[in-house]
């Protein structure tokens, strides 16, 4: 399979912070892969040496089978975390330009902006400055200066920061559309939920280090599909006690129940029913929410890339 990145043993220190520490996967082109870590396990700095804004200290980076150079870089869609446009301008003059950057000639540019801004219900809006646009507006108008030259990569850190649900799900969709129409999409995240809904290859890092790299479906194979959702009425907690549970997560409405290796959750579902009323019992492959949660541990997620912006 063709490969839109590989990383070959990335290093890469501030001070006395080691923010990526030998990091190595590959992104197979036409995929859509996620980047996931918990807020200071190196996401924002290993894309930041993939765009080459900052170089690393020892290891290899190829985008599209070769070294970064300014003929890749116009391959490239780059969003990052922190926004990047001029309030003062107008939304159409400000796309013209980013296209123009990015090698598209003036009228060029302008007729391609036309239908994203149709798209995303900017076109009433193109003649106004970006200042006057609200916060949701910004972010739709960002997106479109990141794929208005058409990238064969994309790549998003943090896409989904700040947007409301509404913007998220349109978001969702845009980049499935892309993806379907070619362009390999790269994006980083501590949200698990967006990332299950939307991957099919992922690299898990933390503290600066591949934990699990490769196809979701693979890894959520390795992980076992021993897991039961349990939905009910009544005081669950003797649930622990079940012989052959290992593991409970809680949330609002259900729990998650990971069975011990070789354990029949037929035992879990008679103890359950005894004692509970069972809404809903499904045995199903655990969620990648729960996996990283086993791998990297709850931690705190309080912890940002602030290290890693402050020497950039």
């Amino acid at each position: 399979m063709d490969v839109a990145v590989a990383l070959n043993d990335i290093h890469k220190t501030f001070g006395t912070h080691r923010a990526v520490d030998g990091l190595s996967f590959e992104i197979p082109r036409g995929t859509v892969f996620g980047l996931l870590g918990r807020n200071g396990a190196g996401k924002s700095t290993t894309i930041r040496m993939i765009m080459d804004i900052i170089r690393p200290d020892s290891g290899s980076i190829e985008i599209l089978g070769r070294p970064m150079d300014g003929s890749v870089k116009d391959r490239l869609g780059y969003m990052p975390e922190e926004r990047g446009l001029y309030p003062k301008m107008k939304v159409l003059d400000m796309l013209e330009f980013f296209g123009s950057v990015k090698g598209l000639k003036p009228a060029e540019a302008r007729r391609r902006a036309i239908p994203w801004l149709e798209r995303l219900e900017l076109d009433e809006w193109k003649d106004k400055k970006v200042e006057d646009l609200s916060k949701g507006m910004q972010q739709k108008a960002q997106f479109i200066t990141t794929v208005l030259h058409q990238p064969e990569v994309l790549i998003l850190d943090e896409p989904f920061s700040g947007m409301d649900p509404v913007n998220q799900e349109l978001f969702r969709d845009l980049l499935l559309e892309l993806n379907k129409a070619g362009t390999t999409l790269i994006f980083s995240t501590h949200v698990m939920e967006s990332a299950e809904r939307l991957c099919n290859q992922i690299a898990l890092i933390d503290s600066g280090r591949t934990v699990l790299s490769g196809s979701l479906a693979s890894i959520k194979k390795k992980f076992g599909s021993n897991t039961v959702q349990l939905e009910f009425d009544g005081d669950g907690d003797f649930l622990e006690s079940v012989p052959g549970v290992e593991k409970i997560h809680r949330y609002e409405r259900f729990v998650e129940i990971n069975m011990a290796e070789g354990e029949s959750p037929q035992r879990l579902l008679e103890a359950a029913t005894g004692r509970l009323v069972v809404r809903r019992f499904e045995v199903m492959e655990p969620t990648l929410h729960n996996i990283f949660i086993d791998q990297v541990g709850p931690g705190s997620d309080g912890e940002t890339d602030a290290k890693e912006l402050a020497h950039a």
